[in-house]
């Protein structure tokens, strides 16, 4: 449950328009309600438009308000469309948050071109393609805004078996960085939040495993992260209370990431 000190002040999106990419399940689905509770009005997109009318009910259930679009990140056209779409329902996205991605879990040597280009057109060139159009469409409606890209801790650190997906999140980092200081003139801020490891219904019996346990024991505090964990500084990100933050790439981990282990 969000900490209800974060929908007011500083931290309070009433009258913004949100933009979620990946947001039919897990982090993505978490960060549309998250948003939506904080008053905005948010433009859930997936590839998988059935599950995204679920999203929007349950946020409108809450009391908030929900649009669906579907989007496939990885082609050009369909982003465009997709933003054509959402000003058509609410208005000009003046928050974009860059979730949608995929991994291919396979040793190293065992990945093929397919799984390279999938992986990398999901997680980094949907992040440039979303980023991209979200800025030209800020610029062309004057209109300030937060852009931020979900990255990972394993775009400063690596693990076996996932070589494109953390190359394709170190790429998101520098993205992060470059994006920033071409907008800033915008008014565009772009930052970037790394997850550590998240309790989600996708890994929860992964995580409560011996090998998830295993895993456990190498983060310094000895516990996963929770989803009401990445509540505040994505929100410290897209509202006013990060208005001086641009070019920021902010871990949330339990200090897994400065442990090196």
């Amino acid at each position: 449950m969000m900490d209800d000190r974060f929908l007011t002040g500083l931290f309070a999106l009433d009258g913004r328009i949100a933009l979620v990419t990946g947001a039919s399940s897990g982090l993505g689905r978490h960060f549309a309600r998250v948003l939506a509770r904080a008053g905005a009005q948010v433009i859930v997109t997936a590839r998988r438009a059935d599950k995204l009318r679920d999203v929007v009910a349950e946020i409108e259930a809450g009391g908030g308000r929900a649009h669906a679009v579907e989007l496939d990140v990885t082609d050009a056209a369909a982003v465009s469309h997709a933003f054509d779409r959402a000003i058509a329902l609410a208005g000009t996205p003046d928050v974009v948050i860059n979730n949608a991605g995929q991994t291919i879990t396979k040793p190293l040597l065992q990945q093929s071109e397919a799984d390279w280009d999938a992986v990398i057109d999901a997680n980094l060139k949907g992040c440039w393609l979303v980023a991209t159009e979200a800025a030209r469409r800020m610029v062309d409606a004057k209109r300030p805004g937060s852009i931020v890209n979900i990255a990972s801790i394993l775009g400063e650190r690596v693990a076996g078996g996932v070589a494109p997906y953390a190359i394709s999140k170190a790429g998101v980092l520098q993205a992060t960085r470059a994006m920033a200081l071409e907008l800033a003139r915008h008014d565009i801020r772009v930052n970037a939040l790394l997850p550590g490891y998240v309790i989600t219904d996708l890994n929860r019996d992964f995580l409560a495993s011996e090998a998830g346990d295993k895993l456990r024991l190498r983060v310094p505090s000895r516990r996963f992260c929770e989803l009401p964990d990445l509540d505040g500084p994505l929100l410290l990100l897209a509202s006013d209370a990060g208005k001086a933050m641009s070019g920021a790439c902010i871990a949330v981990d339990k200090a897994h990431l400065v442990s090196g282990l």
